[in-house]
């Protein structure tokens, strides 16, 4: 979309047509966005005689990314709706402010956490469930990541304030550009220059590191609606207070996940051993091949409920709301059901070694038997953020994962034998609580929050 077309076209075009074309390229995004890992881990978890063992230990590394995607979105998806609204309200040096106090927060706090990894990261892997034979592979990842989480911050958070302004094609190009790379640079670190694990990581930092660099030019050009100015930097406290409140949904969701990670492979090892660690390894990534590409959806409908909710169009927040759900249901439903069918095949893609693939097979059934309903509960955490409602979609958050899964990890497997198994089920027993009860949720907060906005439109 043109620059000078990008309102006009959120207030105007049909929402389905309009959804498709801003969902089509994020989806894609986000769909190259998961080479990042899943590749590493496809050429680690195939690395002569040392696969699983190097496979288990990057693995281990997961709630780090998870961290640093939490701080990331803290300030993203914080900062992206705020600006969505403001653009609708007409108040583009707003939302000028926004970005760039965003910009400047998303440094900070990658320095912040680079430093706290590389100072305790030993501590850190062993309390994530390493052993004295998995440790050493998850060190060497990361330190080299976590050295790089600059790049992976900017380039992550800044292209969300890229896709909410409607240039999905840019925001999709970011990933592509810093996928490729990884996907040419893993082979030749990891298996031509012998640099194993370390190498993986070092092939992700240089790709983000590139990505880093086309979002900020972008960001600093003038082809955007929304500019990187140098009088907007000096973080904002009026301005990211709201920013803070909005994002500490989207930061509860993907940090819980380290938790989430740390639970279970502390129960994993504890009940199974290194195996058992290594079968949610690549569970919890299959798992991505769903949830992923549909928050490339949501991505495409956030700009469209955030700039219309602003400029007071509800019927069209309805609409969009509506089109997302269809969309988000249908896809995770069709690859809920292709895993329960062919879990198998899904593990094989990360490694084909017969006793992880007799373990892991039965365990991710258990393990995805809810997930073809979760698109219901994506569709709604997604539009409760799109129109700033920071505490309804904070309690659905924390709800699934703090309040349920977390606890159930370690409850279960007292009162069930096989207690690999209960870790497992505490999956689908939390998620399909969860799922009902933000549908409750949302049926009490949607309707009311519209018709008030409505009134505050009709009065102005």
């Amino acid at each position: 979309m043109k620059k000078t077309d990008i309102s006009k076209q959120m207030a105007t075009e049909s929402v389905g047509r309009l959804m498709l074309r801003l969902s089509i390229p994020a989806v894609v995004a986000q769909i190259v966005n998961l080479l990042y890992n899943i590749v590493d881990r496809i050429y680690i978890g195939h690395m002569p005689s040392v696969g699983s063992l190097a496979l288990t230990g990057v693995g281990l590394c997961f709630p780090v990314v998870c961290i640093v995607t939490a701080f990331t979105m803290l300030a993203a998806q914080g900062g992206a709706p705020r600006a969505a609204i403001a653009m609708g309200e007409g108040d583009i040096k707003k939302a000028e402010k926004i970005l760039g106090s965003c910009f400047s927060l998303l440094i900070i706090l990658s320095v912040i956490i680079t430093a706290l990894f590389l100072a305790f990261g030993e501590s850190f892997l062993m309390l994530f469930g390493a052993s004295g034979e998995t440790v050493g592979y998850a060190l060497d990842y990361l330190k080299i990541y976590a050295g790089g989480s600059v790049f992976v911050m900017l380039s992550l958070g800044l292209n969300m304030f890229i896709t909410t302004q409607g240039f999905t094609k840019i925001s999709m190009a970011t990933v592509v550009i810093g996928a490729v790379c990884n996907i040419i640079l893993d082979p030749v670190f990891i298996f031509a220059l012998d640099m194993g694990v370390k190498g993986a990581a070092l092939a992700t930092v240089i790709s983000q590191g590139i990505s880093a660099v086309w979002v900020v030019s972008f960001l600093f050009g003038k082809n955007t609606k929304l500019r990187l100015r140098a009088e907007n930097l000096a973080p904002s406290l009026k301005i990211l207070l709201p920013v803070l409140a909005l994002g500490v949904s989207p930061f509860i969701m993907n940090s819980t996940e380290a938790l989430i990670n740390v639970s279970f492979n502390s129960s994993l090892q504890k009940y199974g051993g290194d195996l058992a660690v290594g079968a949610m390894t690549v569970c919890s990534t299959v798992f991505q091949f769903a949830w992923v590409p549909a928050q490339g959806i949501g991505q495409g409908a956030q700009p469209i409920i955030s700039y219309n909710y602003g400029a007071g169009d509800m019927r069209r927040v309805k609409q969009a709301f509506f089109d997302m759900l269809i969309m988000n249901f249908s896809f995770i439903f069709v690859m809920g059901a292709l895993v329960e069918l062919f879990p198998a095949a899904f593990i094989k893609i990360f490694n084909s070694d017969p006793a992880l693939v007799e373990t892991a097979a039965p365990l991710l059934r258990i393990y995805a038997a809810a997930m073809m309903f979760f698109g219901v509960q994506m569709s709604v955490q997604q539009t409760l953020i799109s129109i700033g409602k920071a505490k309804s979609s904070l309690f659905i958050a924390c709800l699934r994962k703090v309040f349920l899964l977390v606890p159930l990890i370690f409850i279960l497997p007292l009162f069930i034998e096989n207690k690999v198994l209960a870790v497992f089920l505490a999956e689908p027993v939390s998620d399909a609580v969860s799922i009902v009860t933000s549908v409750i949720v949302f049926i009490a907060v949607f309707g009311k929050e519209l018709k008030k906005r409505e009134n505050q439109s009709a009065k102005s």
